[in-house]
């Protein structure tokens, strides 16, 4: 069993703030379990525990109670019990703004031959067709004129 690397030295006004998240249990589960991590691996007023202990007595991987030290020493109290905020999103959008501007105008010109006025579905067929966008649906295309407060009538 190794002891711990970055060795964790909290304030007693950080020590109150965890303390007062863990007794509350208004915080998310993981957080009030990164607080308690955090309070088991203070080394500020006795001799620190081992990972393997802290682990087991939080019911966490080892490599969590790494991870949460780590945290702590590089971004401090709040890096180390939140979660980071994603950056960009799990998938970007298909969406675009010149794709929507594309259907906006497509949906704004002349109808079809022998048509009086473009379907949802027939605006979606051409979107595709003239290549704006690999795939739409005519939900989407209701949702994007919707969004923008236009209407096929």
């Amino acid at each position: 069993m190794r002891t711990m690397k970055n060795n964790v030295h909290l304030t007693q006004e950080q020590r109150n703030i965890l303390v007062k998240l863990t007794s509350s249990g208004r915080a998310s589960a993981m957080t009030i379990k990164r607080a308690n991590i955090l309070l088991d691996l203070d080394a500020s007023d006795y001799k620190p525990k081992r990972q393997q202990e802290i682990a087991h007595k939080n019911r966490v991987h080892a490599a969590t109670v790494s991870q949460v030290a780590l945290r702590f020493c590089e971004e401090g109290l709040e890096g180390a019990i939140n979660r980071k905020k994603r950056e960009t999103p799990p998938i970007a959008p298909k969406i675009t703004g010149e794709v929507e501007a594309h259907i906006v105008a497509l949906a704004c010109s002349k109808a079809p031959e022998g048509r009086t006025r473009w379907t949802l579905q027939m605006l979606a067929d051409k979107a595709v067709e003239l290549k704006i966008i690999d795939s739409i649906t005519d939900v989407s295309v209701y949702n994007l004129l919707k969004k923008r407060n236009l209407s096929l009538t």
